[in-house]
């Protein structure tokens, strides 16, 4: 009798008991820039938002899915892959630098990158979309119409933006490694919180959706 009463009070338990929160996945699909290129991946900014999320938002878990030396064009064909093997409730988008220093057409980035969006919205996956910049030595014109492409974007569908993923110390040559364009470890706490700033505004809300209309 006392076996069953406590069979019977273990269901009525797991009933009422509030189900465990399923992990959320937030993808970062980005370049070297996302990667700790030559500095350790715990020290990487990936690394510590990954840290301070689960700290304050502990259903979520960071996926880095970021390949070295990436270009919007490689990025749109593997958008759909990445997708599939991760399922992610919101992407971090952080792609397009090297082709700004490639000197790539601003229209085969914007069309890239806005393929990858429209895949992302396809799977109800939010974006929140990094901001670069390049350097003045690629000419004014360009540099400027590099810059307003992720703005463009992000207004266009609606999605969030971190108007600069380097701000704060973007044109400072001491936050960079001898090659002058990775940050070095001092920096990457600046881009995690450059990121969070945003990233937590997205956390447990609503997707959103996208614009049809064309550039």
């Amino acid at each position: 009798m006392k076996k069953k009463f406590l069979f019977i009070l273990l269901i009525v338990i797991s009933f009422f008991a509030p189900a465990v929160a399923v992990s959320k996945t937030v993808m970062i699909f980005g370049d070297s820039l996302s990667t700790s290129y030559g500095i350790p991946v715990e020290a990487g900014w990936v690394n510590l938002l990954s840290q301070r999320l689960q700290s304050q938002h502990a259903n979520y878990q960071i996926i880095n899915a970021s390949v070295s030396g990436e270009t919007s064009l490689g990025g749109r064909n593997r958008i759909e892959q990445a997708l599939e093997n991760h399922r992610p409730e919101i992407v971090i988008l952080e792609l397009g630098a090297n082709d700004g220093l490639r000197g790539a057409t601003i229209k085969s980035i914007y069309e890239n990158l806005a393929t990858i969006i429209e895949k992302c919205s396809q799977t109800n996956a939010s974006v929140l979309l990094v901001g670069m910049q390049l350097p003045p030595n690629y000419g004014a014109t360009y540099t400027k119409k590099f810059q307003a492409v992720f703005p463009q974007l992000a207004e266009k569908y609606q999605i969030k933006l971190i108007p600069f993923l380097l701000a704060g110390f973007g044109h400072n040559h001491d936050f960079f490694q001898n090659d002058g364009i990775h940050p070095n470890e001092t920096a990457q706490k600046m881009i995690a919180e450059n990121v969070w700033e945003v990233l937590q505004t997205m956390l447990n809300t609503d997707k959103i959706a996208i614009k049809p209309d064309q550039p």
